[in-house]
């Protein structure tokens, strides 16, 4: 793995989700534009809950990963976008589930987490952007 996760600095005190203070790597970086939680048709995914446009904006980044051959692994951080406060649970819960599968041992890259007043179009909720070495 080109990248190393710092994932525990006790001077900080408790993290707030899943994610890593800091991280650091090696190679090239590539930057991946902020993915919505769209289908390729830009039609929501499911019911179009903050929980499915977040799994589906973590499914179009490793979309935009596997263009570019890189994977999960070679993530450095993430910016993550959501419309509403009340939606930080759900894109929680759906995170805590896209990570057990793309990142099994625990170790997640840094996450910034930003409240928006609205993305590109009112449909969409979620857009994750990340930044990788490879």
């Amino acid at each position: 793995m080109s990248v190393k996760f710092t994932p525990n600095i006790p001077e900080l005190g408790k993290l707030y989700g899943a994610y890593s203070p800091a991280s650091s790597g090696s190679g090239t970086m590539h930057s991946i534009a902020g993915q919505l939680g769209g289908l390729p048709d830009g039609s929501l995914p499911g019911d179009g809950s903050v929980y499915a446009q977040t799994k589906q904006s973590f499914s179009n980044v490793k979309t935009v990963l596997d263009g570019i051959g890189l994977t999960f692994a070679d993530v450095l951080r993430f910016n993550t976008f959501i419309v509403n406060r009340d939606s930080i649970p759900e894109f929680m819960e759906a995170r805590r589930e896209v990570f057990a599968e793309i990142y099994p041992n625990g170790e997640y890259p840094p996450n910034t987490l930003v409240l928006v007043s609205g993305l590109v179009e009112a449909q969409f909720s979620v857009e994750i952007e990340a930044l990788a070495i490879g």
